[in-house]
């Protein structure tokens, strides 16, 4: 595909952004032949509300494809072979990416994860801990650049060493990245060799329809898909559906009974969803371990601290561990049921030692 070509892709796609499968219907009437079409009368494959006699004077080819080079920005279509597989066989592909970063992390395995925007304390420990041992398993981390799960799957990405890519529900240059508070999030994951991407060129802003529609090609790139938190309502679950329809794997942090934001998340293990706690239950579904890699465990109470204390030498009892730390019996119950499923220690023989 030349560079003609794609200047006028570009132009086609500003004017049928709203479509999602406009430009595979066009290509297929013009068998390709992007000038001609340009050249057309294209109105029956855009929006019914679009001024198009307007918007047709008012776009140059030319002047979009000089603005996608000043603001670093590559196209790659359906057609081209860095196009990632996975995402070319779901239901309403994009026919064409706008990236800016590394386009061959998307030929890497990629792993979604994503939640609530409005997250809980919960949510602020569970992300990084089990994004950052997903990364460690060498998945690429992929999500939506949004405020609260997403925001942190990236931060988690970038801190880890690891590599992520973000996925927008607008264009993917400085003006237009939304939330505009992550516009340094996202420039940190371009100088980590991490990648942004959308659908929509550069711009063009999110809406009701772009951000829903976005989390169809987060699952689509994506051999599975983790939901941290998420209400009922959430977007997260959107890209839950999708990523069942997609026969992608879909893994949900359980939560709290009582809590709004585990009221979809529970929901969907009920639904079939594998239920993890860690990183490493992610990666047991791909038969990946951990090699040589020690986890710093870490107390998350007084509690907790005496308990590890005591487990630096033999294995013991909960009875041993009452008598030696003197705590009360509750206590120390509920951080030892606490602490086994955080896999901080395990049970062997109804004796518990530190799981390293």
């Amino acid at each position: 595909m030349t560079a003609n070509d794609r200047k006028f892709i570009n132009a086609i796609n500003i004017l049928a952004t709203a479509k999602i499968d406009a430009l595979m219907t066009i290509e297929s009437d013009f068998n390709g032949d992007w000038e001609r079409a340009w050249n057309s009368n294209l109105k029956k494959y855009l929006p019914s509300d679009l001024n198009y006699p307007m918007a047709r004077k008012n776009l140059d080819p030319e002047k979009e494809w000089k603005k996608l080079e000043q603001n670093g920005v590559n196209i790659i279509t359906i057609r081209d072979r860095e196009y990632p597989k996975p995402l070319k066989h779901i239901a309403h592909p994009p026919f064409l990416l706008y990236i800016r970063g590394s386009k061959e992390l998307l030929k890497t395995n990629c792993f979604g994860v994503v939640g609530t925007r409005a997250l809980t304390d919960y949510g602020r420990r569970a992300t990084p801990a089990i994004t950052q041992d997903i990364i460690r398993g060498g998945f690429t981390i992929v999500s939506g650049l949004a405020a609260g799960i997403d925001t942190l799957a990236h931060r988690a990405a970038v801190d880890a060493g690891g590599k992520t890519i973000a996925v927008l529900g607008c264009g993917v240059d400085d003006a237009i990245i939304f939330p505009p508070q992550n516009l340094g999030l996202a420039k940190k994951i371009l100088e980590t060799g991490g990648a942004i991407i959308s659908e929509y060129a550069v711009g063009v802003h999110g809406s009701p329809f772009t951000f829903p529609q976005r989390n169809r090609i987060i699952s689509g790139l994506s051999k599975g898909v983790l939901v941290v938190e998420a209400d009922v309502k959430s977007g997260a679950l959107i890209t839950a559906k999708f990523a069942v329809e997609q026969n992608r794997d879909l893994f949900c942090v359980p939560g709290n009974i009582y809590s709004r934001t585990s009221q979809g998340t529970n929901f969907m293990i009920k639904k079939g969803a594998k239920l993890v706690s860690t990183g490493a239950d992610v990666l047991e579904e791909y038969d990946i371990e951990l090699a040589g890699v020690k986890k710093e465990i870490r107390p998350d109470n007084e509690t907790e601290a005496a308990i590890l204390t005591l487990l630096t030498g033999e294995p013991l009892s909960s009875d041993d561990i009452i008598r030696k730390t003197g705590l009360e019996t509750s206590k120390v119950t509920v951080a030892l049921v606490m602490m086994e499923l955080n896999r901080k220690i395990k049970n062997i023989g109804n004796k518990f030692v530190i799981n390293n």
